[in-house]
């Protein structure tokens, strides 16, 4: 008979609502409090958890805002709507939008701040919102090049580079114009921006 003290214990597992609601008080408090008045144990509070479980899930408050924007993040999706342009413009519509959010721009602002001399921050910020998001960028040119729309590309590290630079080039423009020169990211404003990176720089001042 197997004694009491060989029963393999397992923890409890994590809970899904919990943590949703863990993250949503996050941002909220943030769009309240600011970053520095932000504590653990204000978001415990308005999640309806204990500190313990904020804790047991995240190492400090850093990673938890992180984490916070991050989800946020994941709701973009590369939309097919039949060229690749018009993804691009899908695309940069949705990113846009969700930094338009009060949430958004209070939480990824600070995270970036406090990131300049964090560099284990900056490596979670790479990890859990940049890496994540150059999947829209693999998927868009893989959906272009079986249209015909871009060549195939045969050597993967040439191809991880261009992804990357294509991902620098789009997020940084948006960032920039929507949380740095506070201007709308409108539907002008992303066709020619998608018009510059589809043609270079002797397209920009071509007509739509």
């Amino acid at each position: 008979m197997q004694s009491r003290s060989s029963v393999p214990r397992t923890g409890r597992p994590r809970s899904a609502a919990a943590d949703a609601a863990i993250l949503e008080a996050t941002r909220a408090a943030l769009v309240e409090l600011g970053w520095s008045k932000l504590t653990l144990g204000d978001v415990a509070t308005r999640a309806g958890v204990a500190k313990t479980t904020l804790y047991r899930r995240w190492a400090g408050k850093n990673e938890l805002v992180v984490d916070a924007v991050a989800v946020l993040f994941d709701e973009l999706e590369l939309p097919d709507r039949g060229s690749l342009a018009a993804d691009i413009e899908g695309v940069v519509l949705q990113f846009a939008a969700i930094l338009d959010r009060p949430e958004t721009k209070t939480a990824l602002m600070a995270v970036v701040a406090e990131s300049t001399r964090d560099e284990p921050l900056r490596e979670r910020i790479r990890t859990s919102i940049v890496d994540r998001q150059k999947r829209l960028v693999v998927e868009g040119r893989a959906r272009a090049t079986a249209r015909g729309e871009l060549p195939p590309e045969s050597d993967p590290e040439a191809s991880a580079r261009t992804a990357d630079l294509i991902f620098d080039v789009v997020a940084g423009a948006v960032v920039h114009r929507t949380l740095v020169s506070a201007e709308a990211a409108d539907e002008e404003w992303v066709r020619a921006f998608t018009r510059v990176l589809l043609l270079g720089l002797a397209g920009a001042t071509e007509a739509p």
